[in-house]
C-alpha cells in the first residue's frame, strides 16, 4: 500500500520507528464526513480520550500522481508527527504541523528521484506555485502560508546539499530538526 511506503520512506529519513501504521487508521470519505470533515482532502482526526489519543486519517483513494503522492505524504506526515509527539508527551501547534508536513514533502520527492529528478524545479513545484483554497478560513489560510513560507526557506538551504548529491550532511540536518521542540524548529525553519 502506497501509505505504508510512504511510512517506511519517513522513517528512514529520519532515523525513527513509528509504532502504529497510517494505514491501519484511515477512514473512507463517509468516515471522515461522520467525523466532522470534508471527505475531499487529506485530513487528520485527532479525539482525546482520556490519556490516549484517537486517530483516524483521510486520504483520497483516487488520489494520482504528484499532487496525490504529496497529499498522501501530508496525511502520513501528520500521523507519525502527531504519534511521536504523543510518544514523547509533547505539545504541537498546527503550524509545526504544517511546516514539517511541507518539508516532508521536498525531503521525500528529492530523496526518491536522487539520481534522476531536477530538484530546482520540485522546490519551485512545491513552493512557488503552490496555490491554496479560497474555502479556508483566514487563520487556517495565515497557517498554511507560513508553514509554506518557513518550510520554503528552510528547504531553500536544503536544495545546495541535495545538488552537490551530500547526502550524509542532508539526512544528518533532516533529523536534527525533526528532533527539535516546536519553537526550536520554528526558529531553525525561519532561520
Amino acid at each position: 500500500m502506497l501509505l505504508d511506503r510512504i511510512q517506511a520512506h519517513l522513517e528512514a529519513i529520519y532515523g525513527v520507528r513509528c509504532e502504529l501504521k497510517a494505514s491501519d487508521h484511515l477512514v473512507d470519505a463517509a468516515g471522515a464526513r461522520a467525523l466532522g470533515g470534508h471527505g475531499d482532502r487529506e485530513e487528520l482526526f485527532v479525539r482525546e480520550a482520556g490519556d490516549a489519543l484517537e486517530l483516524a486519517l483521510y486520504v483520497r483513494a483516487d488520489a494520482d500522481g504528484f499532487a496525490g503522492f504529496c497529499e498522501a505524504t501530508e496525511g502520513v506526515s501528520h500521523f507519525m508527527y502527531l504519534v511521536r509527539a504523543a510518544e514523547l508527551d509533547r505539545q504541537v501547534s498546527l503550524l509545526e504541523l504544517e511546516a514539517q508536513a511541507e518539508v516532508d514533502k521536498f525531503a521525500s520527492c528529492a530523496l526518491l528521484g536522487w539520481r534522476h529528478g531536477d530538484v530546482r524545479s520540485l522546490y519551485e513545484r512545491l513552493f512557488d506555485r503552490v496555490q491554496f483554497r479560497d474555502d479556508l478560513a483566514p487563520d487556517a489560510r495565515w497557517r498554511y502560508e507560513q508553514a509554506n513560507r518557513l518550510a520554503k526557506g528552510y528547504c531553500r538551504r536544503l536544495l545546495e546539499l541535495v545538488v552537490e548529491r551530500r547526502l550524509e550532511p542532508l539526512l544528518a540536518e533532516l533529523r536534527e530538526t525533526y528532533r527539535m521542540g516546536s519553537e526550536a524548529k520554528l526558529l531553525r525553519l525561519g532561520a
